[in-house]
């Protein structure tokens, strides 16, 4: 089951996560309030589903809210899902292969909307 979490980090901060089952698939960065995490969620689910791909691995740009594909130093690939002023919102675990980063996009993409929200805090 896919699903948005809601969790706490260190220092009375909170985090977003898109999960399936038990594993994290991508997580945002610490935000100091419950309700910029929401407000995280809120935005992926409004505007991932329609979001293009962008792969950096390839020397491709993009504007807007968009996925990047991204290359990690030991070779692997990442996902971010970037806000329309450039921020990072969510990224993603390294992946071995490019096909997995893919899938991961594909996954957002399709139960953004319909993925329930829960709190673990």
């Amino acid at each position: 089951m896919h699903r948005f979490k809601i969790t706490s980090a260190k220092g009375g901060q909170f985090v977003a996560k898109f999960v399936y089952n038990a594993e994290t698939m991508l997580w945002s960065e610490n935000y100091a309030s419950k309700a910029s995490a929401q407000n995280c969620i809120d935005s992926l689910k409004k505007n991932a589903p329609g979001a293009p791909t962008v792969d950096l691995t390839k020397e491709e740009t993009g504007k807007g809210y968009r996925f990047e594909i991204a290359g990690s130093k030991d070779g692997q690939f990442f996902v971010r899902f970037v806000a329309q002023n450039g921020e990072t919102m969510v990224r993603s675990e390294t992946y071995t292969r490019r096909a997995s980063a893919v899938k991961c996009i594909e996954s957002l993409k399709a139960r953004a909307v319909a993925a329930e929200t829960v709190e673990e805090l």
